[in-house]
């Protein structure tokens, strides 16, 4: 044990995600100058300091003898309130219990009227606002109903519609009650609608179908209901649970009736309570920086009271909330359970999906949103920038490094930010080329991301900006620079380029096109050029200076020679077509005989799939 550290039997050790050698050091009283020699007798090359992999962790411990426990970033984050006496699963006596309004997510295919839907829903124009129509924010809306002689609220969560939001999409379904599932009627079951048919029963949610654009000439709502059968959604007039509702949100047909579902669905199906009083606990849904607000978050308030002046959490986000605005803009002093509200006060934007909570004073959510801060630094750069072997690294040096296109992406919310990275991260690209994200975040293209991306190690980067633009002084900088800024407004627009991007950085391709063949009848020797073939051509043509191979009785004798020169009769020829006699000679082979078949062929780039 020339090294030092000390061996293990079998002791269990809890670490977290993204945790280095000397956090690793700490646990079983060794020098970390030890670990780190113990991991390059291993094989892999790791400072004290740095965050490693999971993988990484567990070798180490099995190597010294310990049982490593990588503590999940939810286990880690529920020993982080316990520190503050914080328990969110704490159980909840009934009394203090009161009925809640459902929250329901809009999912479907693009296209299918999911935003005109909530439009006619809320009496509300949220289209007009989108590019091309698609809807790129996650956010949040209260309507009230009136259902069987009471005024009843349904929270609507509106998630975005195109295919590259699948994580956003997911995370919706996670805090949903009920999915409606959009479905046109003249279009039928598409992909998507598939995707968000599969997101919803992942959640286990109940799902009502919206039949969209029953007025249209060529709807077909009895087909939807058959198609979706497939998929294990049998509607109520055929014996089945799903509640089928024909709508056509444009001119505002079935609307009521949709709404009546929904709540009918929640009685029949579900047993919406949650605590009206104590700290608030929920879900940022979404956040971005506001030019005069600064950062800004809707919240879903799923248990207790938010209150104007309360110090609330969210992910590694904390603040005092300054005022709460509901979806029409209008103040709110509080906000109960599955009630949406625009948060202002918050020191920075939380991601989209985090969990908030408001607790007793300034300073408790101070440390938590900074303990939960550096852990996450530290799960992502040990996920970004696991340890490379010995190998790996003669390896690169060997062949040099792959071509990468490195980014930063800068967006106007934290959920589209999110949405656009993980859409780039599924591009399907071959190995030799990697797509590398440095940086992202919400707001205005600064400075510091084009001084980040001049100073990126190995070229500079690329800077997208989703829905947010730069200064002139940030542009001017950025041309003297070099470094590339490039806008989008939509999502799947970003994509495409940035796969033709990646594909373009990928080495050619070549595959061998045969041009040719030509059989040699006569072979005469020249005193100042040397053997000659005399030949017909037999199929294609032969061209001079392209490669050619000599085939002799069906075995290859030379490959890789050059057509030098090509006469027809006395005259020097660029090609000799198919049935025509030719003279030739051939460079790098010297010995041509009577009856050899030259075959020619040249290398043409492939266009890649």
């Amino acid at each position: 044990m020339s090294s030092g550290a000390p061996r293990g039997s079998g002791q269990e050790i809890r670490l977290s995600r993204g945790a280095s050698l000397s956090d690793f050091a700490d646990k079983i009283n060794a020098n970390p100058g030890s670990l780190v020699q113990e991991m390059f007798n291993l094989g892999e090359m790791v400072t004290a300091t740095q965050s490693v992999s999971d993988d990484t962790l567990l070798l180490l411990g099995e190597h010294l003898g310990f049982t490593v426990k990588i503590v999940s970033p939810e286990d880690e984050d529920r020993e982080l309130l316990a520190q503050f006496d914080i328990d969110l699963d704490a159980e909840v006596a009934e009394d203090r219990l009161v009925t809640r309004p459902p929250v329901v997510t809009v999912m479907g295919h693009v296209d299918h009227g999911k935003t005109k839907l909530l439009d006619a829903i809320r009496k509300t124009n949220v289209v007009a606002g989108e590019a091309g129509g698609i809807t790129q924010h996650i956010g949040a809306y209260q309507v009230v109903v009136p259902h069987q002689g009471q005024e009843r609220a349904i929270t609507f969560i509106d998630t975005p519609g195109h295919e590259a939001f699948t994580a956003m999409r997911a995370r919706g379904a996670k805090v949903t009650d009920i999915v409606i599932l959009v479905v046109a009627a003249d279009d039928g079951v598409m992909p998507q609608t598939v995707e968000a048919l599969n997101h919803a029963k992942a959640a286990d949610v109940p799902i009502v179908v919206a039949v969209n654009k029953v007025d249209k000439p060529d709807a077909n709502p009895d087909k939807v209901r058959q198609q979706l059968t497939d998929y294990g959604l049998l509607a109520e007039e055929y014996g089945g649970e799903t509640m089928f509702v024909n709508v056509a949100a444009k001119p505002g047909i079935g609307i009521d009736d949709l709404l009546e579902a929904v709540l009918l669905t929640a009685d029949a199906a579900l047993e919406l309570t949650a605590p009206i009083d104590g700290p608030a606990q929920g879900v940022a849904v979404e956040a971005h920086l506001d030019k005069g607000r600064g950062a800004v978050a809707t919240v879903l308030v799923q248990k207790g009271t938010l209150r104007a002046g309360d110090s609330i959490v969210a992910g590694g986000a904390h603040g005092r909330v300054r005022a709460m605005l509901d979806e029409n803009g209008q103040q709110v002093a509080e906000a109960g359970p599955a009630r949406p509200v625009l948060v202002l006060g918050l020191t920075s934007v939380p991601s989209a999906g985090d969990t908030f909570l408001a607790a007793e004073d300034d300073r408790t959510v101070r440390q938590i949103a900074e303990q939960r801060q550096a852990r996450r630094r530290a799960a992502t750069f040990a996920n970004s920038t696991r340890p490379k072997t010995i190998d790996e690294i003669v390896k690169e040096i060997k062949e040099g490094e792959k071509a990468s296109l490195t980014l930063i992406i800068k967006g106007d919310g934290s959920g589209s930010v999110e949405a656009l990275e993980d859409a780039l991260f599924k591009i399907d690209i071959p190995e030799e080329v990697q797509l590398k994200v440095i940086h992202r975040g919400v707001g205005a293209i600064t400075e510091s991301d084009v001084n980040l991306a001049s100073a990126s190690s190995d070229q500079s980067a690329t800077i997208i900006g989703f829905n947010v633009r730069a200064s002139n002084k940030v542009k001017e900088l950025a041309d003297r620079s070099g470094v590339e800024i490039r806008y989008y407004s939509v999502i799947y627009q970003a994509i495409e380029e940035i796969e033709a991007e990646l594909k373009g950085l990928l080495k050619p391709e070549y595959e061998e096109v045969e041009l040719g063949t030509a059989e040699i009848r006569e072979v005469f020797r020249s005193s100042k050029i040397g053997l000659i073939a005399g030949c017909i051509v037999r199929s294609g043509l032969i061209r001079r200076n392209t490669k050619a191979r000599v085939i002799r009785e069906g075995t290859v004798v030379a490959d890789n020679v050059t057509i030098s020169s090509l006469k027809r009769f006395k005259d020097d020829a660029t090609e000799v077509r198919e049935g025509f006699e030719c003279g030739l000679t051939l460079s790098g082979y010297g010995s041509p005989q009577t009856g050899d078949v030259i075959e020619t062929f040249e290398m043409r780039e492939k266009p890649r799939a």
